[in-house]
C-alpha cells in the first residue's frame, strides 16, 4: 500500500533549509519553505563543500550546478607559517582520491537550491513567531499574522533560532573571542592569484584563508583575529578594510597584496553552542545551525546541514503519519553524536590555526597528521547510515520522546 506524503514545513531558507527541501521533495514528501527576509541572499561571502555533502547534492542531480558556479581547490592547496613558509599541504580528497572539494559563493549555493524547488514552495517574509502541536499536527505561526500547518515542523532558522526552544532546553551561545573580516575580491583586480587551490596562514592569535568561488571569478578571503569588547556585541557589521591591513602587517607579502586591494569588508563574531541534549519534540525537529552551530575551522558548517537534510530525508521517506515523531528522534539519534564530533573538532582546528602551542613544530606535525581526519570526515556517506535508522523505525526499536 502507498504511504500517505507527508507535509513538511520548513523555517529557514538557508542552505540547510533549502537543501532539506529538495531531498525531502525527491523522496516523496510535500514541503513548503518560510523565511523572514523579505528575499532569499546570503551575504556576499564563500562556502566550502566538501565530498561528504558533495555526494549528497550529486544524488539530487545538481553536481552540474555546483561544477558550474563552484570552484574546484587542488592538490596545491597548502597551509603556510605567516610569513609564508610552507606547513603542510591541505586534504583535498576523500580516502578513494574524489577531488570533490569546491569554493562556493553562499548566494550562488542558495540560488542553485532555490531554483531547483518548484515556484511555489518558498514563502518570503515570514518571520516565525510560535509554534504548537497535537498528536496529529504541528503549526507555526508568523508576525505577518500567516499560520502553516504540517505532518512535521523543521526548524532550520540558524543559531538565533525562534523554534529552539521548543526542542531544546535553554541553552546561550558561546563566544570564541575572535572575528572573521569576510569579503570577495574580483579575480581581475588581482589576477595574479592563483584560482585552483585553499590556502591558510597561521600566526599567533591569527590566521588568514582564501579560497576561489563562482568558476574563479571571485577570490573570497577571510582573516580571523582577537576581539574587543566591541567587536564581541556585534554578531556582524560592517568592517573597516584598514584595520584588517593592519591585522595582517608583517605577515606574508601574497596578503598585504591581496588586502590592498579591499575596499569592503564584513565582520563576524565567532559563536557556536554546546552540543543540545536534544534536538526533537514530538513533530518538530532542529536541522543545520539551529541543532548545531559550529565554528568555521573545518569548513563543515554547510556540509553537516546538507548530511542532516538528507538523513531526515531517508528517514521519512520511510515513514508513516503516526511514525513521525519515533522517525524524528531517529533522525536526532543518527545526527546528534556526529555533529557534535565535528563541532568539538571544529574547536580544537582553531585553537592550532591561532597558533597556541610553544613549540610550533608540534603545531605544524599536528597540521599534517590532520589529513587523516579529514579523509574519515570526507569519506562518510549519511545515506546506508540513515536506511538501516529507518529500517530499525520499522522494527520498532525507537521510540518517540514527548513532553
Amino acid at each position: 500500500m502507498t504511504r500517505p506524503q507527508l507535509n513538511i514545513v520548513i523555517i529557514g531558507g538557508g542552505i540547510g533549509g533549502l537543501f532539506a527541501a529538495n531531498a525531502l521533495i525527491a523522496h516523496g514528501c510535500n514541503v513548503s519553505v518560510h523565511e523572514q527576509a523579505p528575499a532569499l541572499g546570503e551575504v556576499g561571502a564563500g562556502v566550502f563543500l566538501t565530498p561528504n555533502s558533495v555526494r549528497q547534492l550529486q544524488r539530487l542531480g545538481l553536481a552540474d550546478q555546483v561544477e558550474r558556479w563552484g570552484a574546484r581547490v587542488g592538490k596545491a592547496s597548502h597551509y603556510f607559517r605567516h610569513d609564508g613558509a610552507p606547513i603542510a599541504p591541505v586534504q583535498v580528497t576523500d580516502t578513494a582520491g574524489w577531488n570533490a572539494t569546491f569554493g562556493m559563493h553562499r548566494a550562488d549555493l542558495v540560488d542553485i537550491l532555490a531554483n531547483a524547488l518548484p515556484s511555489a514552495v518558498i514563502s518570503t517574509g515570514h518571520r516565525a513567531t510560535g509554534f504548537e502541536q497535537t498528536d496529529e499536527i504541528a503549526r507555526v505561526t508568523f508576525a505577518n499574522g500567516a499560520v502553516a500547518e504540517g505532518d512535521i515542523v523543521v526548524a532550520a532558522d540558524g543559531i538565533h533560532s525562534e523554534l529552539r526552544r521548543f526542542a531544546a532546553p535553554p541553552s546561550r551561545p558561546v563566544f570564541h573571542g575572535s572575528v572573521a573580516y569576510r569579503g570577495v575580491l574580483p579575480h581581475q583586480r588581482i589576477p595574479h592569484w592563483p584560482v585552483d587551490r585553499w590556502q591558510m596562514w597561521l600566526g599567533r592569535g591569527k590566521h588568514f584563508l582564501s579560497f576561489p568561488v563562482r568558476s574563479g571569478e571571485l577570490i573570497n578571503y577571510v582573516g580571523f583575529v582577537p576581539a574587543d569588547a566591541e567587536m564581541k556585541e556585534s554578531w556582524s557589521a560592517p568592517g573597516d578594510p584598514d584595520m584588517l591591513r593592519r591585522e595582517f602587517e608583517g605577515w606574508d607579502p601574497r596578503i598585504g597584496t591581496l588586502l590592498n586591494k579591499v575596499d569592503k569588508t564584513f565582520r563576524w563574531a565567532l559563536y557556536d553552542r554546546e552540543p543540545l541534549p536534544a534536538w526533537t519534540c514530538g513533530r518538530l525537529t532542529l536541522l543545520g545551525d539551529a541543532a548545531h552551530p559550529m565554528l568555521p575551522h573545518l569548513g563543515q558548517g554547510a556540509n553537516q546541514s546538507i548530511e542532516d537534510g538528507m538523513a531526515l530525508a531517508t528517514i521519512l521517506s520511510l515513514a508513516s503519519r503516526a511514525d513521525v515523531p519515533a522517525a524524528l528522534l531517529a533522525y536526532e539519534r543518527l545526527r546528534r553524536e556526529r555533529v557534535a564530533a565535528v563541532q568539538r573538532g571544529a574547536r580544537e582546528n582553531g585553537m592550532r590555526y591561532d597558533s597556541s602551542y610553544a613549540d610550533l613544530g608540534v603545531r605544524d606535525a599536528e597540521i599534517s597528521a590532520h589529513a587523516s581526519f579529514r579523509r574519515r570526515l570526507y569519506d562518510y556517506d549519511v545515506v546506508p547510515e540513515a536506511e538501516a535508522a529507518a529500517a530499525s523505525l520499522r522494527q520498532g526499536a525507537v521510540s518517540p520522546r514527548l513532553r
